[in-house]
């Protein structure tokens, strides 16, 4: 799968909050979202602060936050939106993934 084929997308909540993050780390610092086994559905999401880029990451950067992923999490996570929600039951970066058919409480892990 390519790239330019992916349609990941980053919510202006996500960006302010990851812009935010950021400005208080080492210059070249993302936002790293990744895919693995795992979790109470199937698949977790794994959230990291990263300064090293490899060649085959997609970047997506918005209002001053970067955020990376790699190749082989882009195929579970085409067309979803990456957001960060600030609600009574607190705050979260959550992903809006279309192909997850099943999700868990602690918004994390997912199911296709």
């Amino acid at each position: 799968m390519t790239t330019e084929l992916l349609d990941i997308t980053l919510s202006d909540n996500a960006a302010k909050r990851i812009s935010r993050i950021l400005s208080k780390e080492a210059e070249g610092t993302a936002l790293r979202i990744s895919v693995s086994g795992g979790g109470c559905s199937g698949f977790q999401y794994e959230f990291d602060l990263d300064a090293t880029r490899a060649p085959d990451d997609l970047v997506i950067e918005k209002n001053g936050a970067t955020v990376l992923i790699d190749q082989i999490s882009l195929p579970y996570m085409d067309g979803s939106e990456i957001d960060f929600v600030d609600d009574l039951m607190g705050q979260s970066f959550q992903i809006k993934n279309p192909h997850a058919t099943a999700s868990c409480g602690c918004g994390t892990s997912f199911a296709i």
